[in-house]
């Protein structure tokens, strides 16, 4: 399965920005939450409605209302958290799981620190949220342990992604689609995004 990616120029406007090392914390964190909406718009172009009837100032008519109850949002800690503020605003109603990984800096694999999801996970789709698609580590275990708890619809937003991330998850998940604003021309000897926008957990909360 292709990843799905965003090719609008007011997203590649925005990219420009976060991609700049002199972009300041705050602007980098806010446009982090509008890409990430403009990705949650994409993955819920499939989104099932249901018929109810409602009244306007003018008359009663038939419209579409979407259950948000069915859903869950998942962000990889830390830096997945910076996505969630734009999908709330859309999806106010979702549930929220949390998956906490590290990468080994030696190794470059996750090791797993925190899960957290709604006792009825697997009765939702899932969104899973890490703003960089990188190794592809962190996003293939978050989804083997969502599987794992019976989940069986899952989607993936990311910002940026490398070709090798998006390998490894589709040869690992391929029932998993991938949005994303870009795919970058690969990874460095360290395992970062080229030409990426260095440490996306760093640059949102500011720790460098």
């Amino acid at each position: 399965m292709e990843a799905i990616v965003l090719d609008n120029p007011l997203i590649k406007h925005k990219l420009s920005i976060i991609r700049n090392k002199n972009t300041g914390t705050k602007e980098f964190r806010e446009i982090i939450g509008e890409i990430a909406t403009f990705l949650c718009y994409e993955a819920m172009s499939d989104a099932k409605l249901e018929e109810i009837e409602i009244e306007t100032p003018i008359g009663k008519t038939k419209a579409k209302r979407l259950d948000e109850n069915q859903y869950a949002f998942v962000p990889i800690l830390r830096a997945g958290t910076g996505m969630l503020d734009g999908l709330l605003k859309v999806m106010p109603n979702a549930k929220i799981g949390h998956v906490g990984l590290y990468r080994d800096e030696e190794t470059l694999k996750p090791v797993r620190y925190y899960y957290k999801m709604p006792k009825d996970i697997a009765n939702r789709e899932v969104i899973v949220l890490d703003p960089m698609l990188a190794t592809g580590g962190s996003a293939t275990d978050t989804i083997t342990m969502l599987k794992e708890d019976g989940v069986k619809k899952i989607k993936f937003l990311c910002i940026l992604s490398a070709p090798e991330g998006i390998q490894k998850l589709e040869q690992e998940h391929p029932d998993v689609k991938i949005y994303t604003a870009s795919i970058d021309e690969k990874l460095n000897d360290v395992g970062y995004i080229v030409p990426g926008l260095g440490d996306a957990g760093d640059r949102i909360f500011g720790t460098k």
